[in-house]
Parts: C-alpha cells; sequence; structure tokens
C-alpha cells in the first residue's frame, strides 16, 4: 500500500512539473562558421526568454520561461573554437530552463526567434561574431612583358544555402545544401589546377551565409566573376533538367539606385570606377559609370551564362535551354558579374540519384569549369594570364596524352582544327599519344 502511494505521488508532481511547463527546449544545434557561431534552440511552441552575459569567465546565460529541458548537452559544441561548453544552471524559478553558454571570450553577440519555416518549428538564434577586423586586400599582380606574371581571373564559387537553411530536400531526404557544396568543392579544385585562373569559396562548410554577405565576401575577395550552384525543386516529381539564370534588369536598377543613393558608403566597385563613383561630386558621372558597371557585369554574365549552358547540355538534360532572367538576391549586386546554376531538380528521383553521385558531381563541376574558362579565354580580362597568352607571339608546344584527340585540342586553345593542321602539317585528324604538336596564337 505505501509502494502505491508513493508511485502515486511520483506520479503527480510529475504532472504537477509538466503542467507548469507550456513549453520544452527539445533540440540544440550549432553551426561554426569561418567568422561566426550560429546556435539554434529547438522548441515546441513559441518561447518566452530572457538573457544575460557574465564575465570572467565570459558567458551568455539565457532563461526559457515556462519551459521543460529536454536537452543533452554534452559535446554538441565541441568542434566550435568559440563555445566551449553548453550546460544548464538551476535558476530560482523551477519553471524555467537556464542554460549556460561558456564562451572562449568576447563576442559580437545577437539574439533573436524565428517563427516555423518548413521543417522547422520554433526557435531562437545566438551569433556569436567575431570582432570585425580589416583583412588586407591583396595587391593585384603588376603587368610585366611575362606571361607567367599576369594575374589569374578570380571565380568566385557560392555553393547555396547552408547550416540551418538546407534549401530543398529530395524524396530521400537529400538536403541541397550538401550537393552544392559537394560540387562546388570540385570546382575549386579544377579551377585552382587551371593555370591563369584561381577560386575563392564563399562557404567552405555546413554553415549558413547571408545573402547579402556572399557579395560582400565576393567584393572583398575582388572575384572576377561569381557562380552560385543550386539544385532546383518542384511540388510534383516530373520536372527535371538544368538552368543557368542571371539577374534581371529590373533588380539590378533597383540595387544600382540604392548603392547610388549610398554611394560614399559603398566604394568599393571592381575595377576602376568605384573610388571615382565615390568621391565625384557629379552625379551624372556617377550614374553614367555606374551604368556602364551594370551593363558590362550583365553582358559578361549573359556571355558565360551562355558557354556553361553549351557544355551542361552535353552531360544533363536542360530544364531551359537559354539564359534565364530572375530577381535573384545572390545575383544582385551590379558590379559582379554572375550566374546562378540549377544543376537539376532534387526534388526528381533519378536526378536526386545523380546530383549525389560522385561522378555525376564531377561532370557537373566540369561543365561550369570549361564554360567560365571558355568565356575568359575568348574575352581575356586585361592584365590576365589569358590576355597575355593570347597577345602572344610565340606559339606553345603540346605533348599529346592519353585520351587527348585534335578536336579537344582545338576547343582547349580556342583555335580550329584547320589552324592546329596546319601548323602542324597534318593530313589527317589522327594523332599519337607523345606527338608534340605547335599550338598557334588563338
Amino acid at each position: 500500500m505505501k509502494l502505491f502511494q508513493l508511485f502515486s505521488l511520483l506520479f503527480f508532481l510529475f504532472l504537477s512539473v509538466n503542467a507548469h511547463s507550456a513549453n520544452s527546449i527539445n533540440g540544440v544545434r550549432v553551426w561554426p562558421a569561418p567568422d561566426k557561431t550560429r546556435v539554434v534552440f529547438d522548441a515546441k511552441s513559441q518561447l518566452e526568454y530572457s538573457y544575460f552575459t557574465l564575465s570572467k569567465p565570459q558567458r551568455l546565460v539565457i532563461d526559457f520561461k515556462d519551459s521543460g529541458n529536454a536537452l543533452t548537452l554534452k559535446n554538441v559544441a565541441k568542434n566550435d573554437k568559440r563555445i566551449l561548453k553548453i550546460r544548464t544552471s538551476k535558476p530560482k524559478n523551477k519553471s524555467t530552463t537556464r542554460v549556460v553558454l561558456e564562451l572562449a571570450k568576447k563576442y559580437q553577440t545577437t539574439v533573436f526567434p524565428l517563427t516555423p519555416s518548413g521543417q522547422y518549428g520554433h526557435r531562437l538564434v545566438v551569433d556569436f561574431k567575431d570582432s570585425a577586423t580589416q583583412t588586407p586586400i591583396k595587391p593585384i599582380k603588376s603587368s610585366t612583358d611575362s606571361v607567367a606574371t599576369k594575374r589569374d581571373v578570380i571565380i568566385g564559387i557560392d555553393a547555396g544555402h547552408g547550416g540551418e537553411d538546407p534549401g530543398s530536400i529530395g524524396p530521400k531526404g537529400t538536403y541541397e545544401k550538401k550537393v552544392t557544396l559537394l560540387i562546388a568543392k570540385k570546382l575549386e579544385k579544377l579551377i585552382n589546377a587551371e593555370k591563369g585562373m584561381s577560386a575563392v569559396m564563399i562557404r567552405t562548410g555546413d554553415y549558413y551565409v547571408g545573402l547579402d554577405r556572399r557579395t560582400e565576401l565576393a567584393r572583398k575577395k575582388r572575384v572576377d566573376f561569381l557562380v552560385s550552384i543550386h539544385a532546383d525543386a518542384f511540388r510534383t516529381p516530373q520536372p527535371n533538367g538544368a538552368s543557368v539564370w542571371v539577374v534581371s534588369n529590373k533588380r539590378a536598377e533597383s540595387e544600382l539606385s540604392r548603392w547610388l543613393d549610398n554611394r560614399q558608403r559603398n566604394s568599393e566597385l571592381l575595377g576602376g570606377g568605384g573610388d571615382v563613383i565615390k568621391r565625384t561630386d557629379d552625379d551624372n558621372l556617377a550614374l553614367t559609370l555606374a551604368d556602364m558597371s551594370r551593363e558590362h557585369s550583365l553582358d559578361v554574365s549573359i556571355g558565360v551564362s551562355k558557354k556553361v549552358l553549351s557544355q551542361l547540355k552535353r552531360i544533363t538534360k536542360l530544364h531551359k535551354k537559354q539564359t534565364q532572367y530572375k530577381s535573384l538576391a545572390v545575383l544582385k549586386s551590379s558590379d559582379i558579374p554572375s550566374i546562378l546554376v540549377e544543376t537539376g531538380f532534387i526534388s526528381n528521383h533519378q536526378e536526386e540519384r545523380n546530383l549525389t553521385s560522385s561522378k555525376h558531381q564531377v561532370k557537373l563541376a566540369k561543365a561550369l569549369h570549361s564554360g567560365i574558362k571558355q568565356y575568359f579565354i575568348e574575352h581575356p580580362l586585361s592584365g590576365s594570364y589569358f590576355a597575355a597568352k593570347s597577345n602572344s607571339s610565340v606559339n606553345s608546344i603540346h605533348i599529346v596524352k592519353s585520351g587527348e584527340s585534335l578536336s579537344l585540342l582545338a576547343k582547349r586553345y580556342n583555335v580550329s582544327i584547320k589552324q592546329l593542321k596546319t601548323s602542324n602539317k597534318l593530313k589527317s585528324n589522327v594523332v599519337r599519344i607523345g606527338q608534340k604538336l605547335t599550338i598557334p596564337r588563338a
């Protein structure tokens, strides 16, 4: 009888505690990034919370009002350099869950709630951002008569989504953010292996970068071109195929107008016009220069998009055979030529399998690399290695390797098969391994 009474008492105590806990914290995720760490708490319903900081040692303390605790906090932040430990503490109010984040040092801290979206419910987000430091920009190599010392074409690679934002999700649970990063890393490797080109990754891991921050990073790294990689989705599984997008004129013009309104605070336009646009008192001159920058960027974007489409159609179906135009935030900067590539529909069963295949990811990366490279060989940037090579009067020598053909080499060096045959006195299109070929000027 006494045992039954004890169980009854414990049961009613359990009900009493949960009756006072109208909410519950049932998950926590940590997303480390190069310049900040994001912590996300998941809750059953809308959160009531307060927070304060403590020093020596540095801590952020968050009180979740009327909330139970279903958290397992051990090792949650073991891979993060900013958060030493996340633990719970006992506040005076027993219906409150207190979470303490022990920090390595003082950071710029932002705390804000998020309402349900997609697969996520109510959340509280905490950002710990490193103190702003001025990163020196590496000077572009000066021009000399030597081809070897000319500067690279810098390609910014933006892997879509990341961290708390998974992007689209395939039928088998494939996250778009993972696919885009894998393709981006393969593209980075190809570009960095290419003489005359170098890659800058906007996102290097599984963390979120805001859309404005993406273009800001591209500009700080002085990229010549930005490619944003995504995987499309639709509410039904039928649509498939890749597509390439550039910013619409309407979006570019609105961003240009906003930039001009604040031109004293925005002086980092690529090329030589940015400083003039900032400093001139002549609004007409500023408008003319900025408009020229926008038109040039759009021309380059369209040019590259056509080259990339021509490469993509060789390895996958195209959902749209022509360049598409849309008001896309990641492409908004009128000073940075850029494209957004939808590599396929992750909502399509076959394309989800393709997009998770390493071989197909390599094919996609090669198509992007070839298209971008081909454009900048045909339209070399002033002072670049490609420009110097194009203007060089010295013919180069190529030793034929396994798998290479005359048509492949003609495409690689941007010359015709006829030019190759004439320069090497070839009577047929057949070449042999180890054969030395003279490559004429493009």
